[in-house]
C-alpha cells in the first residue's frame, strides 16, 4: 500500500503505550500531554463505549483494575462513568477530548469491543482526525468495520489474519513481493512460542510497503536491538527511555 500521511514521518516512530503507563496514569490527559512534552508525536491509546455510546479512551472493558469504580464501561452510561478516577487522581479521559486537547499529536487506536465501532467512527469524522489516526485491533472484523464506514483515506494495521499472511510472506524466497491490505503490523517480539519480529519478517513487510511496530518494549538494549532489525516504530510504557535511546541513535527531534 501507498505510505500513509501518518506513518510519513523521518526515521523510526517512538510510541507511547497508553500515554506511557509506567510514567503516569494510563491513559490519561496527564500521562498523554507528558509524552508530547517530551516530544513524542505519536501516542497509543485504547477505546470503549459506553451504554450510551461515547468513545472512552481505556484499555479494559471494566472499570474495576485501574480506577476507585466499578462495573463494565458497555453496560454504563457516561454519566457514571465519568465520576470514576483512574488510579483515584486522573479523570476518564473521552476518545474527542485526546484527540482535541492535542491536535497536533497522532494517535494509534485500538477498538477493543464491538460496540466501540460506531462511536469510533463517529468521533474520528466529526473531529477530522481520520488522516492523523491508525486503527489496528485483535480483531480483522472490527478493523475492517471501521475502514469500511470511514474509506481507505484510513491508515489501518494487520489483524491476526494479516499478520500470518506476513508471516507466511516472509517464508518464500526473497524476491517475492507479498501484496497487503494494511499500512502496519504492529506486533510482540514473540507470540505462542514464536519469534515474530526477526529479519525475514521484517524485510518481507517492508518489501510489501508495510511498516513495522513492535510492542510494548520498555528495556533500551531491546529497544536498540530491534532497531538494529530495522523496525520502523517501538511502543512503550516508558517514554523517557525510549526517548533517551531515539536521542542516542540520532532519531529524535525536538
Amino acid at each position: 500500500m501507498a505510505r500513509h500521511p501518518y506513518l510519513d514521518v523521518h526515521g523510526p516512530i517512538a510510541f507511547a503505550h497508553r500515554g506511557g503507563a509506567e510514567e503516569f496514569p494510563e491513559n490519561t490527559l496527564r500521562a498523554f500531554r507528558h509524552a508530547v512534552d517530551l516530544g513524542y508525536t505519536h501516542v497509543e491509546t485504547d477505546v470503549h463505549a459506553t451504554a450510551d455510546g461515547v468513545a472512552v479512551a481505556f484499555h479494559d472493558d471494566s472499570l474495576d483494575r485501574v480506577t476507585d469504580a466499578h462495573g463494565a464501561i458497555a453496560q454504563l452510561a457516561w454519566s457514571d462513568v465519568r465520576r470514576a478516577s483512574v488510579a483515584g487522581t486522573d479523570p476518564m479521559l473521552r476518545l474527542d477530548e485526546l484527540l482535541e486537547e492535542l491536535p497536533g499529536t497522532r494517535i494509534n487506536i485500538d477498538p477493543k469491543a464491538d460496540s466501540a465501532v460506531g462511536p469510533l467512527v463517529e468521533v474520528l469524522q466529526r473531529t477530522g482526525a481520520v488522516e492523523r489516526v491508525c486503527v489496528c485491533s485483535f480483531s480483522d472484523r472490527r478493523t475492517r468495520q471501521v475502514r469500511d464506514r470511514i474509506g481507505d483515506s484510513l491508515c489501518v494495521g494487520a489483524g491476526p489474519a494479516g499478520i500470518a499472511r506476513l508471516l507466511a510472506a516472509s517464508a518464500r524466497l526473497r524476491w517475492t513481493r507479498s501484496t497487503f491490505d494494511f499500512h502496519a503490523a504492529q506486533v510482540p517480539v514473540r507470540a505462542k512460542g514464536l519469534t515474530v519480529v526477526r529479519p525475514a519478517v521484517v524485510a518481507a513487510a517492508h518489501r510489501g510497503g508495510v511498516a513495522v511496530h513492535v510492542w510494548t518494549i520498555d528495556d533500551a538494549a531491546e529497544m536498540h536491538r530491534l532497531l538494529d532489525l530495522g523496525v520502523d516504530g517501538i511502543m512503550t510504557d516508558r517514554p523517557s527511555v525510549l526517548r533517551q535511546v531515539m536521542i542516542d541513535r540520532g532519531h529524535w527531534k525536538d
